[in-house]
Parts: structure tokens; C-alpha cells; sequence
């Protein structure tokens, strides 16, 4: 946004960036209206109507996940790159999960207002993973590679399109169930990028390990409070909401620790691992 830009509201914020094509341009964007809300140059949250898909650049083609190539297991530079853009576009996909979380929820179930410390965490989350996007498109570059070089799945919105009126729904799913298990696959590509001697990679990787902690867990937090005004147990209303909405599978290993971290306690995900998929 240029300096003669009006200042938006939080809104029109968000859907900004969720309609910004372009992955660079959507980092850049994510970062300087997320200064502009921490620094109180946006100080309105305001009301909008987000777009059902975010806008994406023309590459990478996106494919059913069963239609994805496999990606090799070995540590060639070929193997890393697919590896790195595969986590390039996951972090793309967070950039606007974020967002929509903003664009979209007003209230807590029972009608309450949100605070505006939901909005904080989920401002900070977005500008995070914006970070986390722009860390890993820079290992591409080192590569001679860049984000859209290769085919992408698409499946990584569709937790957002069955939750989309549905807070606690969304919590549930999206940070307490798709970012807890970057949680648990990310420590085995850290100890694979080890052993090829890529330390620059290892380090970006552990710098998004540490912040997604802090996602999962803001998921959590809000999953309590929207569990609090309703009256719901949260462990069994979190059980109950994933059965419902997530399509997939609650797979082992977990990162216990990072779990615990995050504030997850491993009576509520374990009993799910093995009764998962669900219809909806």
C-alpha cells in the first residue's frame, strides 16, 4: 500500500491480502498491515466479506493431493527443493487462513463481542507465517528455485471452506489440528536436512517450529474461551467438532512436547488417532 493509501479497517485489512495474488506481494502486504494494527495505525476492526478462496498466483498448478508427485526421501538438492516448496505453499496457505480468521469472525458463539486480543494473536499469527514464507522462498532462491516452480495440492483450503461459519469449528481444525501436525512432521525433516549438511535450512526450520508452538496454542486459547461461554467441556466439544469437520486423519508419531507446549493435552488427541476419518 503507498503512502497516500487511506489506513483500512482491520477488515479491509485482511481482505486485502486474502485478494493479493501475487506470494511476494502478499508477504510484503501481510507485513506492513501487520505493523499498522500493532503500531495503532489501523485501529478499527470494521466489517467485511472475505472471499470464499484467496486469490493465488498463476503458478504453482494446483493439484488434488492423490494426483502429487511423490517427493524422493533422499537428500539430493532435487529432494530439498521439493521439499521447500512444499512448505512454501503450506506457509502460503497459513498467510490467509490467518487472515480469514480476521475478515471473517465477529463473535464468540454465544454473541459476545470479540475482544481485541483475539484479533492481536491472529494479526501476529498472520505476519508470522508471512516470515516463515518469505524464509523458506529465500532457501528456493540459495537453490536456484523459486515458489511455483513445481505443482502444489490443494487441499489445504478446504478446512477453511467447511468451517467458514463456524468459530469454534475453525479453531478446532485449522491451528489445533493442521498446524499441531506441522508440529509433529517437522522435527524428522530438521533431522533429515542435519544429516545433508544444510544448516541454513535447519535454521529456518527451527525458527517456524518454535512460532508454530504459539499458534497451535492461540488456537487453543480461543477454543477454550468460545468452550467457557458455552458451557462445553472443551476436550469432548474438540473430539466432537474434529470428528465432524476434519476429513482426514490424526496420524503418529505426535511431538508430545511441542503438544504440551501449545497447551494440547494428549487425552485429546490420542483417543482420535485411531477412530479418524469420520464422514462429516
Amino acid at each position: 500500500m503507498s503512502a497516500a493509501t487511506p489506513i483500512p479497517t482491520l477488515a479491509d485489512a485482511a481482505i486485502a491480502v486474502l485478494t493479493t495474488p501475487d506470494a511476494a506481494d502478499k508477504v510484503r502486504l501481510s507485513r506492513t498491515l501487520a505493523a499498522a494494527w500493532r503500531e495503532g495505525r489501523i485501529s478499527e476492526i470494521g466489517q467485511g466479506s472475505p472471499p470464499s478462496r484467496p486469490a493465488r498466483p498463476a503458478k504453482p498448478e494446483l493439484r488434488h493431493p492423490k494426483d502429487m508427485p511423490k517427493r524422493g526421501k533422499g537428500q539430493s538438492i532435487a529432494n530439498r527443493i521439493a521439499l521447500l516448496h512444499a512448505i512454501a505453499h503450506i506457509e502460503l496457505n497459513a498467510i490467509d487462513l490467518a487472515w480469514d480468521i480476521v475478515a471473517r469472525f465477529r463473535t464468540l458463539p454465544d454473541g459476545t463481542p470479540l475482544p481485541r486480543a483475539f484479533y492481536d494473536d491472529w494479526v501476529r499469527v498472520a505476519e508470522q507465517e508471512a516470515k516463515h514464507h518469505a524464509l523458506v522462498a529465500d532457501r528456493l532462491a540459495h537453490f536456484g528455485a523459486a515458489y511455483g516452480d513445481l505443482p502444489a495440492h490443494d487441499g489445504l483450503w478446504q478446512a477453511s471452506e467447511v468451517t467458514a461459519h463456524d468459530l469454534p469449528a475453525r479453531l478446532a481444525v485449522v491451528p489445533m489440528v493442521l498446524e499441531a501436525r506441522g508440529l509433529d512432521v517437522t522435527p524428522a525433516i530438521i533431522d533429515s536436512l542435519t544429516k545433508a549438511g544444510d544448516r541454513d535450512s535447519v535454521a529456518v526450520l527451527e525458527i517456524i517450529l518454535a512460532e508454530e508452538v504459539g499458534h497451535v496454542a492461540a488456537g487453543r486459547r480461543w477454543f477454550e474461551q468460545a468452550a467457557r461461554c458455552l458451557g462445553q467441556e472443551a476436550g469432548p466439544w474438540w473430539q466432537h467438532l474434529v470428528r465432524t469437520h476434519f476429513k482426514g486423519e490424526l496420524k503418529r508419531p505426535f511431538n508430545g512436547l511441542s503438544r504440551e507446549l501449545a497447551g494440547l493435552p494428549s487425552d485429546w488427541y490420542e483417543p482420535l488417532a485411531s477412530d479418524l476419518p469420520h464422514s462429516a
